[in-house]
């Protein structure tokens, strides 16, 4: 199959028809017979879908692209420089290669990276791409990668491990007892061949969940981008039982935020109605569930336990978004048809018994513009909306 699509002319036929409608494209003829029409559409798809996701990929000439499923479910570029920055070493063994991403960048850093891929259509695009970026320091092994582990046998400065979150039996899964691999069953095993590990896991997993699946955790690593939390990357480390490091990270075009915290350190939160500012957290740290802490780290009021926003007369480099509070109105039919009906705004709701959707509809507000509004409980338990100008941060 990849000496087919590496012909100059379907190269070529990818590149010219990379912004068409891949379903209008499908009614036409296949112009070379001697491959199959879907795998030549795939390979658009994909490589449309890698444009923004992975520029590197995309940039390079004669990269082969596997399923579109794998493009979405592997790592961006984004998130696998952050992992890479995570480990050190010589060598590492990714026991879950898929399409290469992340082995790619873990290479990067290390000496040698040793790719496992069970799927052998996998492994050789994988293979093949690795040579067109010049990652001559990958090796790449086909099959289960408990069993690769076995024949190598050899000890590697870090295993990471990306369980997948599919099942044949129960579909869509998130404890890590459901992933393929069984991380916290095979955990004893992995320590034979390494002291350090590294996993990933679903965004969605509870921080909590996760501890009690795992043992001698020595971080936790919450990944967003954009102010979306991509991942949770677990670091393990032989023999560990410390305290527990929570970094979060949120990486966006202005900025890179960072904020670390102490499991079991808790701090005590301040409490005030709204102020000159308003801060609101980004998403990674909100995942970490470290909302006390926040308030006496940076020494801001907390509206109220649940609403997880925050105030202060000052005005500071704050990691989230930090808005100028313009007005303050009680949440009520007169002042919300006075000051808001007919409107546009953009609206938030932190411990507030309403939805957006509903809110938009109650009232006849339009999304987008530049008011801000935050719906939320205060803490004399009032219900208030907190109109607000957003202030733009700078690199």
């Amino acid at each position: 199959m990849i000496s087919d699509i590496l012909k100059p002319e379907i190269q070529n036929f990818i590149e010219a028809n990379i912004r068409k409608d891949i379903s209008k494209l499908a009614f036409q003829k296949n112009p070379f017979p001697e491959i199959d029409f879907a795998v030549l559409l795939n390979q658009i798809a994909a490589k449309g879908k890698a444009e923004q996701k992975l520029p590197s990929w995309y940039a390079a000439n004669n990269i082969v692209y596997p399923p579109k499923l794998s493009i979405e479910q592997t790592s961006s570029e984004e998130t696998a420089f952050c992992k890479a920055a995570i480990i050190s070493g010589k060598s590492l063994i990714d026991l879950t290669g898929g399409f290469g991403v992340d082995s790619y960048y873990f290479s990067k850093k290390m000496e040698s990276v040793v790719h496992c891929e069970m799927n052998a259509e996998l492994s050789e695009i994988a293979s093949h791409n690795f040579k067109i970026l010049h990652a001559s320091n990958i090796e790449c092994f086909t099959g289960d990668s408990s069993e690769i582990l076995q024949k190598l046998n050899r000890k590697f400065d870090w295993i990471y491990v990306d369980p997948s979150r599919r099942s044949d039996v129960k579909g869509k899964v998130f404890l890590l007892k459901d992933c393929l691999p069984n991380v916290p069953e095979l955990q004893k095993f992995y320590f034979e061949y390494s002291d350090n590990l590294l996993i990933k896991t679903a965004p969605i997993l509870d921080i909590a969940a996760g501890l009690s699946e795992l043992t001698n955790v020595k971080a936790i690593h919450i990944i967003a981008i954009e102010n979306e939390v991509k991942e949770l990357l677990w670091e393990i480390s032989k023999d560990y039982t410390g305290s527990i490091t929570i970094i979060t990270l949120n990486k966006t075009k202005e900025k890179t935020e960072k904020l670390d915290f102490v499991l079991g350190e808790s701090e005590n939160a301040f409490y005030g109605l709204p102020k000159k500012y308003l801060y609101e957290p980004n998403s990674s740290i909100m995942k970490s569930g470290f909302f006390e802490s926040v308030s006496a780290k940076f020494k801001l009021d907390k509206l109220h336990p649940h609403s997880h926003l925050y105030t202060a007369n000052e005005l500071i480099d704050f990691p989230g978004r930090t808005f100028q509070i313009d007005e303050v109105i009680k949440y009520g039919k007169t002042e919300m048809k006075e000051l808001l009906q007919n409107k546009k705004a953009n609206i938030t709701i932190r411990n507030f018994p309403e939805t957006v959707e509903n809110i938009r509809k109650k009232w006849k507000i339009n999304d987008g513009g530049n008011l801000y509004c935050f719906f939320t409980t205060n803490m004399n338990n009032d219900k208030i909306v907190l109109l607000c100008t957003k202030i733009k941060t700078e690199e």
